[in-house]
């Protein structure tokens, strides 16, 4: 089952924005075997948009966003324009990005500074060292979609976004959500684990495929 969320950057971060990620996290979560979640975000923030934000507001939408981030479903991203704000956020913590020309990575500037979110951290861990990154986090500079796709930070660049987005939700038809959340999971993990941390996760997967596996041909 495919599922749906929209995200507009372009409108200050509110109440409706983080339920309108919450009930598409909650509609891919009810679908059987977790489905496929489509995120389409587009706009990034102009004016005077941290007026009314509040550090309760803030953190209820970065844990919506880290729900989407774990979420047991496949989830891709659909891309225009400026994305930066809660598109960029939500963009970040997909599993398949894909981008229409001409769109850009914007981070949100107020009064000369880059606002302090967690798309940072998301910029920074994926694409660690990357000089556009630096620029983006420090001085707000835009990420161009070749720049992003050359960073690894969308995965494609279609001219069809549409026909990109069936072509992975075909893809991912074939996924189980609960499975890929694991491995998911373990990606994500990889980064900050030692060895010998990772490895009782790693076996405990590797136990769960094996019976998996096995319930499979019995």
């Amino acid at each position: 089952m495919v599922t749906a969320a929209h995200i507009d950057g372009g409108r200050p971060l509110s109440a409706e924005t983080v339920a309108a990620l919450a009930a598409g996290c909650d509609r891919a979560e009810d679908a059987a075997g977790g489905g496929v979640l489509v995120v389409h975000v587009t706009g990034a923030p102009h004016g005077d948009w941290l007026g009314g934000l509040t550090v309760k507001l803030v953190n209820r939408w970065e844990q919506a966003v880290r729900r989407l981030e774990r979420l047991p479903a496949v989830t891709v991203a659909a891309a225009t324009g400026d994305c930066g704000g809660a598109a960029l956020d939500a963009l970040l913590a997909t599993d398949h990005r894909i981008a229409a020309p001409g769109t850009r990575l914007v981070p949100a500037v107020q009064a000369g500074l880059v606002w302090p979110g967690m798309a940072l951290f998301r910029l920074a861990r994926q694409a660690p060292g990357a000089a556009a990154v630096r620029q983006a986090i420090l001085f707000g500079t835009p990420i161009a979609a070749a720049d992003a796709l050359a960073l690894h930070l969308v995965h494609e660049v279609a001219d069809d976004p549409g026909a990109a987005v069936a072509a992975a939700v075909a893809r991912a038809a074939t996924v189980p959500g609960a499975e890929l959340a694991i491995r998911r999971q373990l990606t994500l993990d990889a980064s900050g684990a030692g060895f010998e941390d990772a490895l009782g996760s790693h076996l405990a997967a590797v136990d769960r495929t094996l019976r998996r596996t096995a319930e499979a041909s019995s």
